[in-house]
């Protein structure tokens, strides 16, 4: 967490530097500061902050191409005069134990389009899942626990 905080500080001073407190530039700031920690990385003890960036900007990448591909789908089935969609829930064994693990991945489930999370089991080991077209319930699954839920607990872990 410590690293994570000098680099916040990094591009506050970039800001200030720049004399423009925008997200765009506070953006530009932190990457900076992330090139510059990532130079003087011998400087500092050892650390997983590096390792745990690249993952986040992975899992970015890899949700928003998600969240690109869902809405052309969505918006292709739903404006078609006549849609192809079958409808289902199913279940979703969870490999996820933490709330917090449990939780992120329900609301990256809820955000791609086609897809709403509905609940979880009492014992907390499967998510129940409003697939927009299920036409293979094993297959939807499948697809969850590979992309979405292995995603999320590279992250979280």
């Amino acid at each position: 967490m410590t690293f994570f905080l000098w680099n916040v500080a990094l591009a506050v001073i970039w800001a200030l530097l720049t004399g423009h407190f925008e997200l765009a530039n506070l953006l530009v700031g932190f990457v900076l500061g992330y090139g510059l920690m990532t130079l003087a990385r011998r400087a500092f003890p050892p650390t997983s902050y590096f390792a745990k960036v690249a993952q986040v900007t992975r899992f970015a990448i890899f949700f928003l191409r998600e969240l690109i591909v869902a809405s052309v789908q969505v918006a292709r089935q739903v404006l078609h005069p006549h849609p192809d969609i079958h409808p289902g829930i199913v279940a979703v064994p969870l490999d996820a134990r933490t709330d917090a693990e449990i939780t992120l991945l329900a609301i990256v489930i809820t955000l791609t389009p086609g897809t709403l999370t509905l609940d979880v089991s009492p014992d907390r080991r499967a998510l129940y899942v409003h697939g927009m077209d299920v036409r293979d319930g094993a297959a939807f699954v499948r697809k969850i626990k590979a992309g979405l839920e292995a995603r999320t607990l590279e992250v979280t872990r």
